[in-house]
């Protein structure tokens, strides 16, 4: 697997890494496959934060995960959630108004991916709580990296090894469909 050219090896060598970390940061990896530019630390800060800006999930996805049996598959409610989103979708919201040009349809579709991106963990850490911790939920935590915040929430540890692992699976699989 390379990125851009780039080895996975050297994606992690040259990537910006978390405070003490040795991993290069999946954010960072989502920089670099969409631009093709290895980001600085600063940009990498200012995508962490607009990631938590956009990361809100609306009340009635919580609702409907939630309220689905415990037997329901993982995926099978990723899907629903995922689904239960689209009320949000910029791209589709701007396509039922018919105003949008062909050539527009990128700008609408990343608008959609970063927002996805950002929902992602706490969707899918909220499925992870249900399934396994009987609902108990662990709230996120802005002031950590996307990836960490994640590893934070799904409140298997909270070491920093455990969060560096996870930024490094997440990292390996950003063009691999989250490891499935």
């Amino acid at each position: 697997i390379t990125y851009r050219g780039r080895t996975l090896v050297e994606c992690n060598e040259q990537l910006p890494k978390a405070a003490g970390g040795k991993v290069g940061l999946p954010e960072a990896s989502f920089w670099l496959l969409l631009t093709n530019e290895i980001p600085t630390d600063a940009e990498v800060k200012a995508l962490q934060e607009e990631l938590h800006k956009r990361s809100t999930i609306p009340d009635h996805v919580y609702k409907l995960i939630d309220d689905l049996p415990r037997n329901v598959h993982p995926m099978t409610q990723l899907s629903m959630g995922l689904l239960a989103l689209q009320p949000d979708s910029q791209f589709g919201n701007a396509y039922r108004e018919g105003t949008m040009k062909k050539t527009d349809y990128w700008k609408f579709a990343l608008e959609d991916a970063l927002t996805l991106v950002a929902q992602m963990p706490l969707l899918t850490a909220r499925i992870f709580r249900n399934v396994f911790f009987d609902g108990k939920h662990i709230p996120s935590d802005p002031s950590l990296d996307w990836a960490g915040n994640y590893a934070h929430m799904l409140g298997v540890n909270d070491s920093e090894a455990f969060k560096e692992v996870t930024r490094l699976y997440l990292m390996l699989h950003a063009d691999h469909e989250g490891g499935n």
